[in-house]
């Protein structure tokens, strides 16, 4: 289990260590300052709260805090949406009872969203759970995260490729130090929300293990959402493709998301897609049908 307390604590004083009070609306008197950032006392004022009070949750305490009390700290921490969300996620399981916690169950793809899946066919579509385990594809995203699904252990999990073989991973990621800092921070954004996954804590174990840039990045405490965006990738087949990322969490499992990478109609990207699409098409073809081909 991730404690949570002790992300609370690590998470505001990592925070509050990054806000200068210049940029916070502060005077910074003297030029001797002995904590980076801002001081206990200073998040205070800026939060409305007593020093007494934020020192009990910079300790960890945030059980008892009012979601009123919870924003004004976010708002004096200067946090972003995620970083916002994040402080309401350790809050709550600060909340939660204590005691052990039954296993949750695995969640697998249902052969309805498979068929949705096989349904783009123009898009290389696929789901993840938040722990980045790629869990089912279509015909296009297999072929385009064929570096990734290399790995013989199934589910593959992005970032296990992304931190585990840096090489093959800065081959194919033209962003690479990026998507390395994303990976590590929804990762440490889902360690809010879920603290007693155990696939999730066993996985961080293990690159925190092999990886000294996962180590740091873990380190880091910052946290992402799974969002919309773009990936720049350089596939061993077609080349350089700039893909539009869409990111959709499935109403009816709440755990998984949908990813759908599109490129706009008369680009290189485009035209790419239509290649691997080709390309995708004749690894699968049947053994009997390349056998007759023969």
């Amino acid at each position: 289990m991730i404690d949570p307390s002790t992300e609370i604590k690590e998470f505001l004083s990592s925070r509050r260590a990054r806000l200068a009070p210049e940029r916070a609306g502060l005077p910074a008197y003297g030029g001797n300052r002995r904590v980076k950032g801002l001081r206990r006392e200073e998040v205070a004022l800026l939060a409305g709260v007593s020093v007494d009070y934020y020192v009990r949750m910079e300790r960890g305490g945030l059980a008892g805090a009012s979601d009123g009390v919870l924003e004004g700290l976010a708002s004096a921490l200067q946090l972003d949406e995620a970083e916002r969300d994040h402080l309401f996620h350790l809050a709550r399981q600060s909340r939660a009872p204590g005691g052990p916690r039954r296993p949750r169950p695995a969640v697998t793809v249902r052969p309805a969203l498979q068929r949705v899946l096989d349904a783009i066919t123009d898009a290389p579509a696929w789901i993840c759970n938040a722990r980045y385990d790629v869990l089912a594809t279509n015909h296009l995203a297999r072929a385009l995260y064929s570096p990734v699904l290399a790995d013989p252990r199934r589910p593959a999990n992005t970032a296990r490729f992304v931190y585990l073989d840096p090489e093959a991973a800065k081959t194919f990621f033209v962003d690479y130090d990026r998507i390395a800092g994303d990976l590590a921070a929804k990762l440490r954004m889902e360690a809010g929300r879920n603290p007693h996954d155990e696939e999730l804590i066993a996985l961080a174990g293990e690159l925190s293990a092999r990886s000294e840039l996962f180590r740091q990045r873990w380190a880091s405490r910052d946290v992402r959402l799974h969002r919309s965006g773009r990936k720049r990738l350089r596939h061993p087949v077609v080349g350089r493709l700039d893909l539009d990322v869409e990111s959709m969490e499935l109403p009816a499992e709440p755990r998984l998301h949908l990813n759908v990478y599109t490129a706009p109609a008369g680009t290189a990207t485009a035209d790419g897609l239509a290649l691997l699409a080709s390309w995708a098409a004749g690894r699968e073809k049947p053994a009997t049908e390349v056998q007759a081909l023969g």
